[in-house]
């Protein structure tokens, strides 16, 4: 996809299964393990919320599909039920392709 500079994938308790990384990666997102642990702490917070959630509103939040976040230059979008994502270039994103991608051709 146009704009990612890694793809990966991670177990719940942050261990990087598999990764993919393009000449545009920075530098400093090369160090995938760190990446992996922290999109793994986001995925199960996100869990625990929408647990939460899902009893406080009466609407169903779970089971999660995926999540994403934007930041400066880029882009962290995260789908297969929280465990498989890419970093992105925030002005190349397309989350609707992201979404098909991501979460809905599970």
């Amino acid at each position: 996809m146009n704009g990612v500079v890694l793809a990966f994938e991670f177990a719940p308790d942050g261990r990087l299964l598999n990764h993919e990384a393009t000449a545009e990666t920075p530098p400093g997102m090369t160090e995938m393990a760190a990446a992996a642990q922290f999109c793994a702490s986001v995925t199960t917070n996100f869990n625990a919320l929408a647990e939460a959630f899902s009893k406080l509103s009466g609407m169903q939040w779970i089971p999660q599909q995926g999540w994403a976040y934007s930041g400066g230059e880029y882009t962290i979008a995260i789908g297969c039920n929280g465990y498989r994502g890419v970093f992105i270039k925030t002005e190349k994103a397309d989350f609707n392709q992201l979404f098909e991608l991501l979460v809905a051709s599970k």
